[in-house]
């Protein structure tokens, strides 16, 4: 019988798939030559050979010691290219090996010792939007993810040297060290700045992984920005609380060197004002803090006093959102320079006291489109060019939402003929009955799929108003 000759399988020496990673850990590259030097290979070739140009089936104990031979154990780990974690999308389930304790600049030529242990003592105070904006200059950078490498400010490129980079650690700490820097805080308490972290003591490398908490993404808590250092490079994400895998173990910690204190602003809106733009990172949905309150005052000093039922508070809600947007477009700007959210020029024209007020109610700007952020309101007379009332974005119509436009599409709906589903008039309140009307507009208009979801956008919109 002529000895067997192996097929060679070689796919990207960069494989991150689970059977890839598998074998690059228990059988490194340079351990291997010629047609088994990937990983990947392995199982193909102890699974097949051809003799003579006949398929073979070996028997893989038989197999493995034929072809090894060199006494190396190897695990029975039969599929190479495994499926993916059924809701986890590709790429999104960390690999983290990260190294210990180390000293900052440790050289690069092999992997970090461990340092000189930090204390909180020596830890240096620093804010939330400091904390962010050195994370996202990693992002920016597109760090790439390496347990031996050290960036040159001194921090090690992996996900705890991120961190440590983020917090202003004087030294790159581990997982395992993590938390001495920060106090223990539940979920409704996450602000950006805050870390997700999870550290698995029986073996540190297998799942240990640590993020930086962005801000929630949208009312429900749900999902959340991570920024955070993993494969291929650093990066900033939505992602599924807490974690794409392994979400029960994360523990949320705040640093303790906050300048904010633990309430995450201890600065009055008063005393933060005059201060520069704090960052993105302190508005949108989720936010809760003294900035979105000083936000609020001055634009209430602006003109935006009907758009909050009450007073501007700390939580972030869309009054603000539509008071920004009103304020921007009093300045001419539009499109995504009147995206209802502040950025920096916005900001310092609120702070500096420049450009123009926000027009009243009865001068039809289109920046005003009536006060959704306050109870009972009904003006939403504001219209577009063309006749059709301007449409007054997604975040109107949406579960748990109540404004003046949900009761103004509703009787829309009904005069069009599609209000079947309201059991009484339609009201402010959002509703499944809404959504099922606007469905049935949509399928009207031969609409499927994801155009026919039942949430109504700028063009279902026009031709409801048409």
């Amino acid at each position: 019988m002529a000895a067997p000759v192996f097929e060679e399988f070689d796919p990207a020496s960069d494989c991150d798939c689970p059977g890839c990673v598998h074998w690059r850990r228990v059988m490194p590259y340079s351990s291997l030559s010629g047609p088994l030097g990937h990983p990947a290979a392995l199982p193909q070739a102890l699974g097949f050979a051809r003799a003579g140009g006949t398929p073979v089936a070996f028997v893989l104990a038989a197999a493995a010691g034929t072809v090894l031979g060199v006494g190396q154990s190897v695990p029975a780990v039969a599929v190479a290219h495994g499926p993916a974690r059924p809701g986890i999308p590709a790429g999104d389930e960390p690999d983290t090996p990260q190294g210990g304790k180390a000293p900052l600049h440790e050289p690069a030529d092999g992997p970090a010792k461990p340092g000189k242990p930090s204390t909180v003592a020596e830890a240096p105070t620093t804010t939330r939007a400091e904390i962010i904006n050195r994370a996202k200059k990693w992002v920016a950078a597109q760090v790439p993810y390496n347990m031996y490498a050290y960036w040159p400010d001194g921090y090690r490129q992996d996900c705890s040297g991120f961190v440590s980079m983020a917090w202003g650690l004087p030294g790159n700490e581990w997982t395992g060290t993590l938390g001495t820097f920060g106090v223990r805080i539940s979920r409704d308490q996450l602000q950006p700045g805050d870390i997700l972290l999870f550290h698995n003591p029986a073996d540190p490398d297998k799942g240990s992984h640590v993020v930086i908490f962005g801000g929630w993404t949208d009312y429900t808590h749900s999902y959340y920005l991570a920024y955070e250092q993993t494969r291929p490079h650093a990066r900033k994400q939505a992602t599924p609380y807490a974690y794409w895998s392994n979400s029960d173990r994360y523990v949320a910690y705040r640093y303790k060197g906050l300048t904010e204190g633990t309430s995450g602003a201890s600065a009055s809106a008063a005393g933060a004002k005059g201060t520069g733009y704090p960052g993105d990172a302190y508005f949108g949905p989720g936010a809760n803090n003294a900035y979105v309150t000083q936000l609020g005052r001055l634009l209430v000093e602006r003109g935006a006093g009907r758009f909050y039922a009450t007073g501007p508070g700390p939580r972030w809600s869309d009054a603000d959102r539509q008071a920004i947007r009103a304020f921007q477009r009093a300045q001419g700007w539009a499109e995504v320079d009147a995206d209802g959210l502040p950025g920096p020029e916005t900001w310092s024209y609120l702070v500096g006291k420049k450009g123009k007020d926000i027009p009243g109610a009865a001068t039809g700007d289109p920046g005003d489109e009536g006060s959704p952020g306050a109870k009972g309101s009904t003006d939403t007379s504001g219209a577009s060019s063309h006749g059709v009332p301007g449409y007054p974005g997604r975040a109107m119509f949406r579960p748990g939402a109540q404004n003046a436009y949900v009761a103004r599409l509703g009787k829309q709906l009904i005069k069009k003929g599609f209000g079947k589903y309201y059991s009484a008039s339609p009201g402010p309140c959002w509703d499944e009955a809404d959504r099922r009307n606007v469905e049935a507009f949509q399928r009207s208009q031969g609409w499927r799929g994801g155009a026919a979801d039942g949430y109504p956008g700028p063009e279902t919109w026009r031709r409801l108003f048409s």
